[in-house]
């Protein structure tokens, strides 16, 4: 008799060590895996910066300090080629601009196509200064030109919050998830009395 309670001890013993096991392996599966949050800036910087192509729809104001100037923008860049069309209200001061490694073409609304330094004196003349187009490239992805120092505040999302590179400031105001990447939705260009404002309403990559 004794050693069949024991063995009755000892059945029940192993059943409740499987239940348990087996409750203790269902609970591990219902864990949520953890998360590992944002990608480091040190590998998001260089990935922004790869990006060779890009389209954007949006807007823009720019500002000397006495004048100002707004339109809407939309920017196709191929590598070192970008295209920009400016449409303001009637037509005035709208333009085509092309940028090709730092070989500037403006095109006016009365058709007239200038190159060089008078596209750059045009362009001058449309928004009140002359805009470092070849940095914007970056800039506008939320990335700082590699080709100069820069100091860079990165917020908590490990994203651009504040840009000084070559005498200009960059401000981030808004980032908007596009695809798998944060890119910016609002941002503010100033050197001194100049500023560019930008709102990308749409992205293509």
């Amino acid at each position: 008799m004794a050693s069949r309670g024991h063995a009755r001890v000892a059945a029940w013993r192993g059943a409740l060590a499987a239940g348990c096991s087996a409750t203790l392996l269902a609970g591990c599966a219902s864990v949520p895996p953890r998360s590992t949050g944002p990608m480091p800036w040190e590998q998001r910087l260089p990935a922004l910066q790869a990006i060779t192509r890009f389209e954007l729809d949006g807007r823009l104001a720019a500002a000397n300090g006495r004048d100002g100037f707004s339109a809407g923008l939309r920017w196709k860049q191929d590598g070192d080629n970008a295209n920009l069309d400016l449409s303001a209200p009637l037509g005035f001061g709208a333009a085509h601009i092309v940028e090709n490694a730092g070989d500037l073409t403006v095109t006016s609304s009365q058709g007239v196509t200038l190159q060089h330094a008078a596209a750059s004196q045009e362009l001058a003349a449309i928004l009140g200064f002359e805009p470092p187009l070849q940095s914007l490239r970056y800039w506008v992805l939320g990335a700082s030109d590699p080709n100069f120092p820069s100091q860079e505040n990165i917020d908590a999302q490990q994203r651009l919050s504040h840009l000084e590179q070559d005498g200009w400031q960059i401000d981030y105001v808004e980032y908007a998830l596009v695809g798998q990447q944060w890119l910016p939705h609002r941002l503010t260009v100033t050197r001194q009395s100049l500023r560019l404002k930008l709102v990308v309403d749409t992205w293509r990559l």
